[in-house]
């Protein structure tokens, strides 16, 4: 009964973990397309900050600062993405690929150049992650009958920035829909000749959602880099930009139903792992592949069954040219 506790633990406590970057990235997707912007572009953003965050942290920068690296090289690519779909009117969604492909490439090739192991940051320290909040406190509790592990697991050893993503997400429901500045972002995505009209400028608000979905993006490439994992390997986002999008239309452009989508894609990704290596009665071995698989074929059939029925701003995607 006490293995059967501690496999619950586990699982709750990974599918936590690997929620958090995606969970971040669906936020930052439900403010860039509240605004009316679309933003594929979430996965390069991530995988760029979480190369910054790696390259500093293996430098030795303390965690704080590698992370605030991580989320200026993030929100630099926004400002690229919101100068050419805001100034210049320029198509969503080819500016968001073309953030990918960068991403995607020169993360490669600066890694190769700078440290020579085949893309891969050195090691990042100890002293330059974030590590489990209160490990001696979990390891006290992980004895105790039932309650123990799932404290231990659960609450205890996740990092602050868990609890901080954790946090975010009522935050983000209460900025965009009880804060003046949420009625007008939402506006804007609706209806951005009505805020023009207002004397309220629709470019200052869109500018305003992709550069703050840049620093959600950014967030979650550091924590990818500085928490999750000890080094940037290239490709290492693997997807989650796109499974954070699925979230995001899963979720109807809502941050808790997003959310909650997104801790459904932790808890497969963590089953998966779990489940390596386990036979199962009369099939025998999983294949690793299969597992490994099941979070990007919750993807597609999320993608595939929902997008269609659900109801995305009325102005997204469209540029906004001022009547004169």
């Amino acid at each position: 009964m006490t293995d059967d506790w501690l496999i619950v633990a586990s699982v709750i406590g990974a599918t936590l973990r690997i929620a958090v970057p995606l969970v971040l990235c669906a936020l930052a997707g439900v403010f860039s397309e509240r605004a009316g912007v679309i933003d594929i572009g979430l996965e390069g953003k991530m995988l760029a900050a979480a190369f910054a965050a790696a390259c500093l942290g293996a430098i030795g920068w303390p965690a704080w600062p590698a992370l605030a690296g991580a989320i200026a090289v993030s929100t630099l690519l926004a400002l690229v993405h919101a100068w050419a779909c805001v100034t210049h009117r320029g198509d969503q969604i080819v500016s968001s690929v073309a953030l990918n492909v960068i991403a995607a490439g020169l993360t490669v090739v600066l890694g190769l150049v700078w440290f020579h192991q085949g893309g891969r940051t050195p090691n990042i320290g100890d002293a330059s992650r974030f590590m489990a909040l209160f490990p001696t406190a979990a390891n006290a509790v992980q004895g105790w009958p039932v309650i123990g592990p799932l404290l231990a697991e659960g609450v205890l050893r996740h990092n602050l920035l868990v609890w901080v993503t954790v946090a975010l997400v009522p935050a983000s429901w209460w900025l965009l829909y009880r804060t003046r500045f949420g009625l007008r972002l939402r506006a804007v995505g609706e209806n951005p000749a009505m805020v023009d009209a207002a004397g309220i400028s629709v470019g200052a608000l869109r500018y305003g959602a992709v550069l703050l979905a840049g620093v959600l993006c950014g967030a979650a490439g550091g924590y990818l880099a500085l928490a999750q994992n000890a080094s940037f390997t290239p490709g290492m986002t693997a997807g989650r930009g796109f499974m954070a999008l699925a979230a995001m239309v899963f979720g109807k452009w809502h941050p808790l139903r997003a959310a909650v989508a997104c801790l459904l894609f932790g808890f497969l990704d963590a089953v998966a792992i779990r489940l390596q290596g386990v036979e199962l009665p009369g099939l025998g071995s999983v294949p690793v592949e299969l597992i490994q698989a099941l979070p990007y074929l919750l993807t597609v059939v999320l993608l595939a069954g929902f997008f269609g029925r659900a109801e995305a701003p009325r102005a997204l995607g469209r540029a906004y040219v001022k009547e004169r």
